[in-house]
């Protein structure tokens, strides 16, 4: 992988790499830079065949602060076409962790604020210390949190959502698990033996099959269960079990070894 400024590539484990925010000094804050390299780095990880599980940290006290206010500064300043690629560009990673193709982990202390909530709404699941707290701040400074608010919305539900941004209240490690934000809170000391379990249950999966719940769930809503709905589950199920995995998966259980997409 090309030489990174603002992210740390580590292997947690077999099967399982970590993408860690490396700005420590300014809080993790990102700016274009950054955005940048976790575009590229989880398009590379999505490719790359050794890694299955994707989890996103960062360096330092805090997950991360949102946008950089340089950063912030520089676009209130700009025109609106600049403003216009910038944010497409915002979106674009957003977007990229969002439809990885692999299961990904947000490992969240400290302060994820603006921006950084939209990060870990962004990923598959989101484990917390307890001493976490969550903002979406972007009000505060004239703005909204216009980029991330599907994402945070589709975590938490159009009201919880809006009561986030127009309030711009910061919450608890114990609301956000409350309200959807995260999945699970846990003593500081114990977030990485949580990530670790939680990987371990990621990696007993099937890689493909992981893949085809994300694009088959990315299509869902909650709502009425229509016959397009059902047409479409039923030919994505009937698909799937001729396929290579399916055969693979239940000639394990009845066989009672390891399947051959679990690390030995």
């Amino acid at each position: 992988m090309e030489s990174l400024r603002t992210l740390r590539i580590t292997r947690r484990s077999s099967g399982v790499t970590q993408v860690s925010m490396s700005r420590p000094d300014v809080f993790n804050a990102f700016d274009e830079a950054m955005i940048d390299e976790l575009d590229h780095v989880f398009l590379e990880l999505a490719e790359d065949p050794t890694t299955r599980v994707i989890v996103l940290a960062g360096d330092g006290k805090h997950f991360s602060a949102g946008a950089d206010l340089q950063w912030m500064q520089r676009a209130s300043q700009a025109s609106r076409e600049w403003n216009l690629e910038d944010a497409r560009r915002f979106a674009a990673m957003l977007c990229r962790i969002d439809c990885c193709p692999k299961p990904t982990v947000a490992r969240v202390q400290g302060a994820a604020l603006g921006g950084g909530v939209g990060l870990v709404c962004a990923c598959d699941i989101a484990i917390a210390a307890d001493n976490a707290t969550f903002a979406v701040s972007e009000a505060k400074f004239g703005i909204l949190p216009a980029v991330i608010g599907p994402y945070v919305t589709n975590a938490v539900g159009r009201r919880q959502a809006r009561r986030l941004a127009l309030s711009t209240m910061r919450i608890t490690a114990a609301e956000a698990l409350s309200i959807g934000l995260v999945h699970d809170v846990v003593p500081l000391a114990s977030v990485d033996e949580s990530i670790d379990a939680m990987a371990g249950n990621l990696l007993a999966g099937a890689p493909g099959a992981q893949h085809e719940i994300k694009q088959l769930f990315a299509e869902l809503e909650v709502g009425p269960i229509t016959p397009d709905v059902r047409e479409l589950t039923a030919q994505t199920i009937a698909r799937v079990r001729g396929g290579d995995e399916a055969r693979e998966g239940f000639a394990a259980f009845l066989a009672k070894r390891p399947a051959n997409w679990v690390p030995q």
